[in-house]
């Protein structure tokens, strides 16, 4: 542990690796590039997911990447005063959130689980020897919405929520007055996000709009079957840019004027906070942690129940009532102020702090 006023509390971050896309390497990057040349903190990281030579081989690669990742983790553990564990559930838990907290008691060094899946009560309930009893040896629980608090505590487990943050000064705002009806889809290829949904509701909305056009982003194991399903739908205006990388982010959203999201299982997307910040209002499934980020009618519309047609049509009174989509970009404009770095810096400061002098 370090001693003196003067000592940096160094914190170990164990994440994926900043090359993949998704929520938690993204949050681990901005965490990681917000404390650069911090003089209270000094952030490492270490990726649960270490490249080896052997990526065309799967089980090979598995066994290689987890032996590396032991390792590693043996190395830079003994010489941190926190270890700060991303994680996320199910299997993936076991694999990439065990180790880092097993390492971390060997060598008496507090541990953070810093949980993150939307599915955490799903996880809990078919993973009963895995989830809580370890989830109770890590020293905090960091959950990054009121959401996940309240599942935690229906457990008995004490967790505090410090909210996922964006750089807001890289989406430029932008007023879309008159609201055009060009739809963004910025989630993944995969069950939870269900961006088929997405798909259904554009067919439904170019009835009513025959110029709309619908910006599909992502990737992942549902491609095929989402192009082919957009191509059964029939509706012109669809267009798939594939995986978009962090720094193009900005001006994906610029292209479009409303954000669609029809996730089932969610907690607190960064899209949604993203959306906020370049002023594209939100229509979204009222999934998970979403109405806690999500007002309905003040800052975004909810749709209660998975529906294209649900879906569709708040879109289309979004189109329809100029007052409304005003009223609720501006709200939305106001509210990233509570997901940028400077408002959630000083918590994460002295949570580290705190922690690091145990």
């Amino acid at each position: 542990m370090n001693e003196g006023n003067e000592a940096r509390t160094r914190v170990l971050i164990v994440a994926p690796s900043p090359d993949k896309i998704g929520g938690q390497a993204i949050q681990a990057r901005r965490l990681i590039e917000a404390f650069d040349g911090n003089p209270e903190i000094e952030l490492t990281f270490l990726p649960n997911d270490p490249p080896t030579p052997f990526s065309g081989m799967k089980y090979l690669r598995t066994v290689a990447a987890s032996i590396r990742f032991w390792i590693s983790l043996l190395i830079q553990v003994s010489t941190a005063d926190v270890v700060h564990v991303f994680s996320a559930g199910m299997s993936g838990y076991v694999i990439a959130t065990l180790p880092p907290l097993i390492v971390a008691r060997i060598f008496g060094v507090p541990a953070v689980l810093n949980y993150h899946s939307g599915e955490l009560r799903e996880h809990i309930e078919h993973w009963p020897q895995t989830s809580l009893p370890t989830m109770r040896r890590f020293q905090r629980v960091v959950v990054p919405s009121e959401f996940l608090v309240a599942i935690f505590a229906d457990y008995g487990i004490r967790a505090r929520a410090i909210f996922n943050f964006v750089d807001s000064d890289r989406f430029a705002f932008r007023k879309r007055e008159p609201l055009r009806p060009v739809f963004l889809s910025n989630r993944n290829f995969e069950p939870h996000y269900n961006v088929a949904d997405c798909l259904r509701a554009f067919r439904i909305i170019r009835e009513r709009f025959s110029e709309a056009r619908l910006i599909v982003a992502g990737h992942g194991s549902q491609e095929s079957e989402l192009k082919e399903l957009a191509a059964e739908l029939g509706p012109d205006g669809i267009e798939f840019v594939g995986r978009v990388e962090p720094a193009e982010m900005p001006a994906l959203y610029d292209r479009a004027d409303v954000f669609l999201n029809s996730s089932v299982v969610d907690n607190m997307p960064l899209s949604i906070i993203e959306s906020f910040a370049a002023g594209l209002p939100v229509v979204t499934y009222a999934t998970g942690g979403i109405p806690f980020l999500v007002d309905h009618q003040r800052n975004g519309l909810l749709v209660d129940k998975p529906s294209p047609v649900g879906l569709a049509n708040a879109a289309i009174r979004l189109l329809d009532d100029a007052k409304l989509a005003a009223g609720v970009i501006e709200n939305a404009r106001a509210d990233v102020a509570k997901y940028s770095f400077e408002s959630v810096r000083q918590d994460w400061v002295d949570f580290y702090t705190k922690l690091g002098s145990v």
